[in-house]
């Protein structure tokens, strides 16, 4: 009866079979399904991420957290520091700083972001057209690439705005074209890596028409890693448009963006310290949480391509 439930042991001589080993313990049920992934994501992650999403919210629906308009004017008000009336004090026309940094959230991110995609289309179909248009056109577009990168993004975007004037869209547009040509090179990069590789090759051999390899097979896995470096960039993109709204060139008066804020504030450091280094704490506090995030989203791309 025993032997019938021991395994065989083969000839005779056979080291006898140990104890059997101990099985796993099982996994606590108290960490969930979702422990893993959420551990594995440093706090400081996590921190920046949850504050992306607080910054999103503000410039969405920045009336959630302020009932104060970011105009009114109180002139009896004028330059009052930090206090429970106005947190964050009031500016030289005596309007309330706490609610024209909320205001100033969405021109200031929306400012960023049309950059960012701009720079980003913009960069793919041009890195593109340099991979599959033949030696003629790679040369000819990596080397106005070259150009272009010899030259500071910034003063690039100050070229453009002078020849299509200021202004929200004209700042987007010039801060995307001085962006263009990194990306150009990256998407260059990366698709002349995919159109060599087997299964493009296959695709080919097969027949499929060169437009559907192209949508179907070069271009997501070129535009995989552009996207995530895209995160990055943003808050670039972001430094610069501030910077330009700084020089007076973004958005007129009174819009409340956070460039713009700085720029009102340079005249009244040595008397109202708290106009100018608010809105700079702003800038600074959202260029950092996305660089935390997107410098995290790249390393995971890049373990996970390495692999």
């Amino acid at each position: 009866m025993t032997g019938s439930l021991l395994p065989d042991l083969g000839t005779a001589g056979a080291p006898a079979a140990g104890p059997p080993a101990a099985a796993p313990p099982a996994p606590a049920r108290a960490r969930g399904r979702w422990a893993g992934p959420l551990t594995a994501v440093p706090p400081t992650v996590l921190l920046a991420g949850a504050l992306l999403l607080v910054i999103v919210l503000v410039a969405l629906a920045p009336g959630l957290f302020t009932r104060v308009p970011p105009s009114d004017i109180d002139p009896l008000q004028a330059l009052t520091g930090p206090s429970s009336a106005h947190w964050l004090g009031t500016d030289q026309l005596g309007r309330d700083l706490y609610a024209r940094i909320l205001y100033g959230a969405r021109p200031s991110l929306l400012l960023g972001f049309g950059s960012t995609v701009i720079a980003v289309v913009g960069g793919a179909v041009l890195g593109l057209a340099a991979a599959l248009g033949g030696r003629a056109a790679d040369q000819l577009l990596m080397r106005l690439a070259d150009v272009l990168l010899a030259l500071p993004a910034l003063l690039l975007a100050l070229l453009v705005v002078t020849v299509l004037g200021s202004g929200t869209v004209n700042i987007m547009t010039a801060i995307g074209i001085a962006f263009i040509p990194g990306y150009a090179r990256l998407v260059r990069a990366e698709a002349m890596v995919v159109r060599r590789s087997g299964y493009v090759e296959s695709a080919v051999a097969l027949g499929l028409p060169r437009r559907q390899v192209v949508l179907r097979h070069v271009l997501p896995n070129a535009l995989a890693p552009l996207l995530t470096l895209a995160t990055v960039g943003f808050g670039t993109a972001l430094i610069s448009a501030s910077g330009l709204s700084f020089l007076g060139l973004g958005p007129a008066a009174p819009s409340p963006e956070w460039g713009a804020l700085l720029s009102a504030g340079r005249d009244f450091l040595q008397t109202a310290w708290w106009i100018g280094v608010f809105p700079g704490a702003a800038v600074t506090t959202t260029v950092i949480a996305v660089n935390v995030v997107g410098r995290f989203a790249q390393q995971r791309f890049t373990r996970r391509t390495a692999r």
